[in-house]
């Protein structure tokens, strides 16, 4: 599985949100975590899909849009610690890293997408981060496209 942010740009009016959720899960897309946001009169919505392919055309196919797919990294931070979310973006920030979009899928991940240029950064500090001062138990702290079992 592939998973990946797809960003559309849905018009305010009752029933887009609506629009675009069919749209995928009449694709088959799962949508493994997101949201959507208002912002100047657009609604912005990310979410976290396993078929961006999919996601795409269908949600051109319903005549919606703009769309784009972009990459993500995952990270494990530790719910029940206040300020896990600050230190790790500090971290980022102290590396010259930009968070362009941030939110959590399903099951509690960070889910960040970078900048392309910065990515390799990001994915470098991230991989130094822990859970409670210890990386997590049978799994990696973070995921990337090369990273598999989070």
């Amino acid at each position: 599985m592939t998973l990946r942010d797809l960003e559309v740009h849905l018009p305010d009016h009752v029933g887009a949100l609506a629009d675009l959720a069919e749209a995928l899960g009449r694709a088959g897309v799962s949508i493994e975590g997101g949201g959507v946001f208002m912002h100047d009169g657009v609604g912005v919505a990310h979410y976290l899909v396993d078929e961006p392919e999919r996601a795409v055309r269908a949600v051109h196919d319903a005549g919606l849009g703009p769309a784009s797919v972009r990459e993500v990294v995952l990270a494990r931070l530790d719910q029940g610690t206040p300020g896990q979310l600050g230190a790790v973006a500090r971290r980022l920030a102290d590396a010259g890293v930009r968070v362009r979009v941030q939110y959590s899928d399903h099951v509690g991940h960070l889910v960040l997408v970078l900048p392309d240029e910065e990515r390799a950064s990001g994915v470098a500090v991230l991989r130094n981060w822990t859970v409670g001062g210890r990386i997590p138990d049978g799994e990696a702290s973070i995921r990337d496209n090369a990273f598999r079992g989070l």
